[in-house]
């Protein structure tokens, strides 16, 4: 099971194709933003506050940090094929919970139930970790990212258009359609990558220290929360910016937040190509500059009088390019700290990189008002930044002392 390129389609006894882990992940991410532009229209329909609606992005992602903590010590005593199948499944039931909601509360809690697709995200990566070693992983993850960067980047104006033509629940269902579609691909595709550890699942969360003490796992991780903080940031403040500060509607709207994903899909090719060849350490820099830039220039613009739709949504092309870099090679890091804890690893540096995310999500949309423009938003993000790129910086610094 060395070459995921060469695996046969629809036969569990070779690894699984790299389609079916691109549309595992992408079904992930998609669930995260494709209703963005609805996020107004909800809160209309809910009669609620936008910012209780606003709760869907930011309760979601908290909840899909939680549960990364236990989906990879199950997965690596029980197997990523149940775990990934029965994620599927809840993900369905959940979806439907949300579309038939009849009030607001109800809704919010279908939606944080949503959150068990994580278990696509996090055991696709650690499918990969599987059957590759690290700087090859690093490139794999970088593949299978840059293929599902292309969902998130046309989901929220999919959304938009689905929106304006069936409503907002015409979002919802179309998740439920592709998590069947990924269920059954899955069931077809994706064999048994992973051993059965034979321990209980106390046992498995014994192991954590191993993980929790190590420096290196350490850096790769909170770099790679700071830099896709500066995304996460992003998403909960975007929506507000472009509808009640520069009044796009919701068509529009969907377009422009999509600016990120042009540049993940770049960067993800840039991982996939460069990063055995380069290391994963030169590569994470790289991308945490390129990341930390975004903001600042924008900032800039907006300081000076000259913030408009294009100086606020243009410039985060660049996020989403250092984010690119920066989340495969770092999760490929963070994974090869214990590669016999992979699953383990993969979901406690999710968990982590989406609980800041969470965090920063949440508090972006508390900063925001008419009054006070993009500006708040855009110091958050410069500062989640600046802190990746000190992390990365540090990480680097104590390898070259360890080799000196």
């Amino acid at each position: 099971m060395s070459d995921v390129v060469s695996s046969r389609y629809f036969h569990r006894a070779s690894p699984p194709h790299i389609s079916t882990l691109i549309l595992l992940a992408g079904l992930a991410a998609l669930s995260m933003n494709i209703f963005l532009p609805s996020l107004p229209i909800m809160s209309e329909y809910f009669e609620t506050d936008y910012r209780v609606m606003q709760l869907s992005v930011g309760a979601y992602l908290g909840c899909s940090a939680f549960l990364q903590l236990f989906i990879g010590p199950i997965s690596d005593k029980l197997g990523r094929r149940p775990v990934l199948l029965w994620g599927l499944a809840l993900f369905i039931v959940a979806t439907l919970g949300c579309i038939t909601a009849p009030n607001v509360e109800i809704f919010l809690v279908f939606r944080m139930a949503q959150a068990v697709i994580a278990t696509a995200m996090v055991l696709s990566r650690a499918v990969i970790r599987d059957l590759y070693d690290d700087d090859r992983a690093a490139s794999m993850i970088g593949y299978v990212t840059m293929g599902m960067s292309v969902v998130p980047m046309v989901g929220p104006a999919i959304g938009g258009f689905l929106q304006e033509i069936f409503g907002w629940t015409a979002n919802f269902w179309m998740l439920v359609l592709l998590a069947a579609l990924a269920y059954w691909i899955t069931w077809s595709d994706l064999g048994e990558t992973k051993a059965r550890s034979g321990k209980t699942l106390i046992g498995q969360f014994r192991e954590y220290p191993e993980l929790l003490v190590s420096p290196r796992f350490w850096g790769y991780t909170l770099t790679s929360a700071l830099s896709s903080g500066i995304f996460f940031a992003y998403l909960g403040g975007a929506p507000f910016v472009g509808s009640e500060i520069y009044g796009l509607e919701s068509k529009y709207l969907g377009l422009v937040i999509s600016a990120p994903a042009v540049g993940y899909m770049a960067g993800n090719y840039l991982s996939g190509a460069l990063s055995s060849r380069f290391g994963i350490n030169r590569m994470v820099f790289t991308g945490s500059c390129i990341s930390g830039s975004a903001p600042l220039l924008s900032l800039l613009l907006d300081i000076s009088g000259r913030g408009s739709v294009l100086t606020f949504f243009g410039p985060m092309v660049l996020v989403g390019l250092g984010n690119g870099m920066v989340i495969p090679n770092a999760t490929a890091g963070a994974l090869s700290v214990r590669p016999h804890l992979a699953g383990t690893a993969s979901g406690l540096s999710g968990a982590l990189m989406i609980g800041i995310g969470a965090a920063l999500s949440a508090f972006a949309g508390t900063l925001l008002s008419q009054e006070t423009g993009a500006t708040p938003l855009l110091v958050l993000m410069l500062v989640c930044g600046l802190l990746g790129i000190a992390t990365i910086a540090y990480v680097i610094r104590r390898a070259h002392k360890i080799q000196a």
